[in-house]
């Protein structure tokens, strides 16, 4: 009978590779899957730090290169790429972020590519940035897009990781909207200002925020993985996205707080240049392909997101 067992706990083991691994999804992504007794290794530019924010069964590398040609990889998680939010988008941060995802992303499927014994998948990261500026048109999968520099990044992005279904690799696309989590993300960055009542709408409030919780974006991360039938584009987003004026007064009655001091748009434009967009513009973005293909949100409304993890915060 243990014997059995052990055969059977081998079978469902996997080793799985996770580029950053060490961001607010990896972290996550991590933790869950050690605690489900898989191995995972972790590429990351800072290797040392791995341990700490991944668990400590985890192999953290800095190259691929330390990889060795027998070893046996069931799935790859590409989750790198530097913060796009993090500053103005001047020349040097653009090339930053585009190395980051268009480069490694090529130099990672090549990788692949070459491998004897390939991995069955390959899970990609991407964002809702892809459509731009949706305005209020419910956005699916097969929906069209604005012409400007989101859309440019994420379609060259994800060109990159499709080339490895050339090479017979299952390839799911994932476009995720704003993860919620109090360990970071806009949720962690909003809580302090909120709570000091210095929150308020950006801009004219009307753009839309795709959100997801982070438990349904490991979720997703987990259904794309464990069913072999699934490829293509998925939008990790809840089925029900909110406009950020609806978004401040939700936070705001949950923080007892006043939201009384909305950001002028001209004022973020003056402060961040091109990269307001991404906070004045926004995409009414729905799930179709997750939702069709079976898998069932834990929190698909915001306030039960919301209260949640504000809740476990305290």
């Amino acid at each position: 009978m243990n014997v059995v067992i052990l055969l059977s706990w081998a079978a469902y083991m996997k080793r799985y590779l996770i580029t950053g691994g060490t961001g607010l999804i990896g972290t996550a992504l991590c933790k869950q899957l050690i605690a489900e007794g898989h191995q995972l290794i972790v590429l990351s530019r800072t290797p040392s730090t791995v341990n700490q924010k991944c668990g400590k069964g985890v192999r953290a590398i800095a190259s691929l290169t330390e990889i060795d040609v027998d070893t046996v990889i069931d799935a790859v998680i590409n989750l790198a790429g530097e913060p796009i939010a993090s500053g103005r988008w001047t020349k040097k941060r653009k090339a930053m972020i585009e190395s980051s995802r268009i480069d490694f992303t090529k130099n990672l499927v090549d990788w692949l590519v070459l491998r004897k014994q390939k991995p069955e998948c390959l899970i990609s990261g991407s964002a809702v940035g892809w459509y731009g500026d949706g305005g209020d048109q419910k956005l699916t999968e097969q929906a069209g897009y604005h012409d400007e520099y989101t859309h440019q990044l994420c379609d060259a992005w994800e060109k990159q990781a499709l080339r490895a279904g050339q090479a017979g690799i299952r390839v799911c696309i994932i476009r995720t909207g704003l993860v919620l989590s109090v360990s970071g993300g806009v949720l962690k960055k909003m809580i302090m200002p909120f709570k000091l009542g210095l929150g308020g709408r950006l801009g004219m409030g009307k753009q839309y925020m795709p959100w997801i919780h982070i438990t349904d974006m490991i979720k997703a991360l987990n259904f794309l993985i464990e069913n072999e039938q699934l490829q293509g584009l998925f939008n990790a987003c809840s089925p029900n996205p909110v406009t950020n004026t609806e978004f401040t007064i939700l936070l705001s009655k949950l923080l007892k707080r006043p939201a009384i001091l909305p950001a002028p748009a001209w004022a973020l434009k003056l402060l961040l240049g091109e990269m307001s967009r991404l906070l004045l513009t926004g995409q009414k973005v729905v799930p179709q392909h997750l939702v069709e293909s079976g898998f069932t949100f834990s929190f698909p409304e915001l306030e039960h997101a919301m209260t949640t993890l504000l809740t476990n915060n305290k």
